[in-house]
């Protein structure tokens, strides 16, 4: 339950952290294209691509974390359902016992 957390945290800032890479990556580009007179595809295509990097980065970490997170997840919820269901049933039994014996 400890590590669930640390994986529901890079699950969901991974995503925004490619996305401030992107942004930096297109104004990087953009800033270049500024400073010269005729622009090319190949002065803009090496900051495009780079921002693109970054988006898929953080998609690469979010993805795998949210998966973990959500199959860990609903394993301790099915692990605490089975615990209060026999916390129930042994409850139940207990209680049989004492009134049968209190009879």
């Amino acid at each position: 339950e400890e590590g669930l957390s640390a994986l529901a945290t890079i699950g969901s800032i991974s995503p925004y952290i490619g996305l401030f890479g992107t942004v930096w990556g297109i104004m990087n580009a953009f800033m270049a294209l500024g400073q010269v007179q005729q622009a090319t595809l190949a002065m803009v295509a090496p900051g495009i691509a780079e921002a693109l990097i970054a988006t898929a980065m953080g998609l690469f970490a979010a993805i795998p974390a949210v998966m973990a997170y959500n199959r860990y997840t609903a394993k301790m919820m099915s692990l605490e359902t089975a615990y209060i269901n026999l916390m129930e049933e042994f409850t139940s039994i207990l209680h049989r016992q004492a009134m049968t014996e209190s009879e």
